[in-house]
């Protein structure tokens, strides 16, 4: 190490470093487009924390920039050579299933519970407490250290597109938004439209009013809902076949009969489409359950292209574009935001992170040859290509060595689905915030970080850090 006991500089803040992050986690910063302006062009939450955020720094003598009101730094330091540290303050919205308030952060058996505890206010915290441990210290360094803050990063990373326009982006650096010991490569990520016209006509068991399910693009659907009008079956026909479909399949749900028709809700298990297996996909499960009957010609082609492409596979073979990378891996699909509404267009997100060897215009093409002629494929903007630097780099291997000393234990090199921040520098990396062993609960119910391991990454950081520039 450096001579340095960052644990015990970590610990002598901490009282400060929870008040700070409790301030932040009350806000209530999921992007909310409905209510934007020019003053919060994300909308009002996600305007607050950064300024939240910023007005910390700035409190601590840090010289602090707010750019648009949708991104903002702290800079420290003197140098040619700038050291970059990129998290964010925007959450996903929080969903059901929460056995506390998401936005009102408690501490229970060492663990904190909020949303954005652990995505991604927890670890840009401890970043920010490491550079300001730094500076108390007083101790010399050569380069710069720049700590950026985005409010959109959990959507189109419109904040990151308004910083580098205004502001040249540091040298090289790091993001901490994913986990130790250190993520070297992140997967391409699209999401691709797939939408289908309205058919009318009758006929069947059943008519399906209304199909809705996911809460964002890059969330596995934790519930679905569905609305349905028998014709040919009755009440207590369906809910038998329901409730003996998620008994078989270790679900919950409901039945409910209501002034639209029969309501059919699954609950399933939300989670981050990095890693689709982690989490059940409720809408697929519906879909795949309601195809044991016949229903109206619209309704039956939307229930039985989710059936037949979609369920039960996180690989994207059934839709015809897996592939495997030897140093990246495998890509994964998920179908994560589905709306369906007699008379009107149906549409399915599908969110995809591919490896090296493939391209978003490749997947595209790939799924109009397998689905069938009556879809439109329309990929998103804001497709990231694969980032990849290898363990060989002078970045990786500092990083790995500070994990070691401070944990004992080797570090390797890896590639994940997700898409952080550190894939805006040529030469960037994501490193922690979470600790190989610890559930990861990003973007799910009761999200949580234990403290302990805040103050842990914290310490890392600011060791991290100050090899890194001084």
């Amino acid at each position: 190490m450096t001579g340095i006991n960052w644990e015990k500089e970590v610990i002598s803040r901490k009282e400060d470093l929870l008040a700070d992050l409790f301030d932040l986690l009350r806000i209530n910063s999921v992007k909310d487009i409905a209510h934007k302006s020019a003053e919060a062009p994300v909308g009002p939450g996600p305007a607050k924390a950064l300024a939240t955020f910023l007005e910390i720094a700035a409190r601590d003598g840090f010289v602090t920039k707010n750019i648009e009101n949708v991104a903002g730094h702290l800079e420290y330091g003197e140098g040619e050579e700038v050291l970059g540290v990129l998290g964010h303050v925007d959450v996903v919205p929080t969903g059901d299933g929460w056995d506390t308030h998401p936005f009102e952060p408690v501490i229970k058996e060492g663990r904190l519970y909020a949303r954005g505890s652990s995505d991604d206010k927890g670890p840009t915290m401890a970043a920010y407490y490491a550079i300001k441990i730094i500076k108390e210290l007083g101790l010399p360094i050569s380069k710069k250290v720049r700590l950026i803050v985005g409010t959109d990063e959990e959507s189109s990373w419109y904040c990151m597109e308004r910083y580098q326009a205004n502001e040249k982006m540091p040298d090289f650096g790091f993001s901490p938004d994913a986990q130790f010991p250190i993520i070297n490569g992140e997967k391409g990520i699209a999401t691709f439209k797939i939408r289908s016209s309205y058919v009318p006509g009758d006929g069947g068991d059943a008519t399906l009013s209304t199909f809705q399910s996911g809460l964002a693009s890059n969330m596995v659907p934790g519930d679905a809902v569905a609305v349905i009008s028998l014709t040919a079956v009755s009440e207590d026909e369906v809910a038998l076949a329901f409730q003996e479909y998620l008994d078989a399949h270790q679900l919950k749900g409901a039945v409910e009969k209501t002034a639209d028709g029969l309501q059919l809700t699954v609950i399933g298990k939300a989670a981050h489409s990095q890693n689709p297996k982690a989490g059940v996909n409720a809408a697929t499960h519906l879909a795949n359950f309601l195809c044991r009957f016949a229903f109206d010609p619209s309704g039956e082609r939307y229930l039985s292209l989710i059936q037949k492409y979609l369920h039960n596979d996180t690989e994207g073979k059934l839709l015809g574009i897996d592939h495997k990378d030897d140093v990246m891996g495998e890509l994964t699909s998920s179908a994560n935001m589905f709306g369906y509404k007699t008379g009107e267009d149906s549409m399915i997100a599908v969110n995809v992170r591919y490896p090296k060897g493939t391209d978003a215009e490749q997947i595209a093409e790939q799924m109009r040859e397998t689905l069938p002629e009556y879809t439109d494929i329309v990929t998103e903007e804001g497709v990231k290509e694969p980032h990849y630097v290898p363990v060989t780099d002078e970045l990786v291997r500092t990083l790995l060595d500070v994990y070691k000393d401070h944990t004992g234990e080797e570090g390797q090199g890896k590639t994940i689905g997700g898409g952080t921040y550190g894939r805006l520098f040529e030469k960037g990396v994501a490193y922690g915030a979470l600790f190989p062993g610890r559930e990861d609960v990003m973007h799910q119910a009761n999200e949580y970080m234990y403290v302990d391991d805040i103050f842990k990454s914290a310490a890392i950081y600011a060791d991290a850090i100050y090899r890194l520039i001084k």
